[in-house]
């Protein structure tokens, strides 16, 4: 594992000569809501770095949200990044329904505050620096990456667990 996400020398450059880093996320709890981890794999040509983490009282879709916010905040510098997460909730709610959010003060269209509008705040500064796509992958299908975020997430919840 390199602890240095990117590395000064890219081996993958961008059209903007900015490093492209692959990242795949995860995040749950059970029960929902309840204990919860989250799950991070960032790739950086030969390079990979894994982070996990939890929290003992939390929701499904907060341990996405924050696998998401914890990947971008590790890069060291902009980057182009593509990012590739299992939750819709987190695809969707960065790619269409933020811009609304924020134009209307972090209300929903029905008018309510925004949940985990804290969170949602967190993942759009931690974006700002990177060049970000959003990719919906489909969890427990065999994709190797979205297998492995999902064990580093399961490992945090069950270590959170044990210390209840």
């Amino acid at each position: 594992m390199d602890s240095d996400l990117p590395a000064s020398e890219s081996p993958s450059q961008t059209t903007n000569g900015g490093p492209s880093v692959h990242v795949w996320t995860d995040g749950g709890c059970r029960p929902n809501p309840g204990p919860g981890g989250w799950g991070v794999l960032l790739r950086f040509g030969e390079h990979e770095k894994e982070l996990s983490g939890g929290e003992k009282e939390t929701t499904n879709n907060r341990m996405e949200l924050t696998a998401a916010a914890e990947a971008l905040e590790a890069l060291t510098r902009p980057c182009t990044v593509h990012l590739h997460t299992d939750s819709e909730y987190v695809r969707n709610g960065i790619t269409r329904w933020s811009t609304g959010w924020v134009r209307r003060n972090w209300r929903n269209a029905s008018g309510d505050p925004v949940k985990n509008m804290d969170l949602w705040r967190r993942l759009l500064d931690a974006a700002k620096p990177h060049d970000v796509s959003w990719h919906w992958v489909k969890g427990h299908s065999g994709v190797p990456e979205n297998e492995r975020v999902d064990e580093l997430a399961t490992a945090a919840r069950v270590a959170i667990e044990e210390h209840l």
